[in-house]
């Protein structure tokens, strides 16, 4: 099974937090460092000192790590252009010696939007646009040398583009769809995804998630298990209950409910959990979301104590 950190910087991190976490888990064998998309603190945290770019990040990430993925979940469609979106992209694997990939969604947090003078359109329409998106930048990353590449839709056009720069991973980097909507989300997937991730949600909504990605799939003729299944759920893993609880006050999370709706416990504990996951569920890929980035050593701690015994 895959392990990889997930961090939340809008929270209140800057650059050299994210570098420290990402090195750390580089050294530590991580497959991937991934960051959410987002321009504003949420709960009752200062968020100082401010946000940070994803791909301004991922972009001195990939200069200062030489291994480890790195990665959005998920870059917020409503915050970007697709052509764009697509250069800074295929500019960062480049940088990383092809090691990015691009998680997209549709964009939900309003407040963020008000925040910083960003258009915030109905669902429909956001769904409309995510679309859109992901076929234009999948279309100029697989259109290849000396052709062009042009895309007429309801909310963006792409005139004669020579669809340049290509990223160093063929056919393209991958791309990651996720979410719990029944219908379009696993449509999008079964179109464009290399992986299918669901955050945060019991065992029992991924599996039935998945099996709405698997039939999405064979709607259309493509073979389902092209796509990784994976999730996201928040940590606070010790190597007893008193550093448990200790990692789960710092987040302003109860024990029990970690327990019962994340990875939390004792190192032995979480073991068997990621067991009951990849069981159920047939994940081979799980985000660990590091809320408490000062937290090196839990990082250090998973990966000494957790990840050897998952094989």
């Amino acid at each position: 099974m895959d392990l990889r950190i997930f961090t939340e910087p809008q929270q209140g991190a800057s650059y050299d937090d994210q570098l420290r976490v990402a090195t750390t888990a580089e050294a530590a064998g991580y497959d991937a460092f991934f960051r959410s998309d987002h321009f504003l603190k949420m709960g009752d945290v200062s968020g100082e000192p401010g946000p940070t770019d994803a791909w301004l990040t991922i972009a001195g990430l990939a200069r200062e790590t030489s291994r480890i993925r790195l990665g959005t979940l998920v870059n917020s469609a409503t915050f970007r252009l697709p052509g764009p979106l697509a250069v800074a992209v295929a500019q960062a694997d480049q940088m990383s010696g092809g090691r990015v990939e691009l998680g997209l969604g549709a964009g939900w947090f309003e407040a963020e939007h008000a925040a910083y003078g960003i258009p915030f359109p109905g669902l429909g329409e956001r769904f409309d646009r995510l679309t859109e998106q992901l076929e234009i930048i999948t279309g100029l990353w697989d259109t290849l040398p000396g052709e062009r590449y042009s895309f007429s839709g309801e909310h963006y056009t792409v005139t004669d583009s020579p669809a340049l720069p290509k990223p160093v991973q063929q056919p393209h980097p991958p791309v990651i769809v996720g979410g719990h909507g029944p219908k379009r989300t696993p449509a999008l997937a079964a179109r464009f995804a290399d992986e299918f991730n669901v955050g945060f949600s019991p065992i029992d909504v991924v599996a039935a998630q998945f099996e709405r990605v698997d039939a999405a799939c064979q709607a259309i003729g493509r073979e389902p298990s092209e796509i990784v299944r994976s999730v996201a759920q928040v940590i606070a893993v010790g190597r007893d209950d008193a550093e448990v609880a200790r990692r789960a006050l710092t987040i302003g999370r109860e024990v029990d409910d970690l327990r019962a709706n994340g990875i939390a416990g004792t190192t032995s504990e979480v073991v068997d959990r990621l067991g009951q996951w990849r069981e159920k569920t047939g994940i081979t890929r799980i985000y660990l979301q590091l809320l408490d980035l000062a937290d090196l050593d839990q990082v250090e701690l998973i990966a000494s104590e957790v990840a050897p015994q998952l094989g």
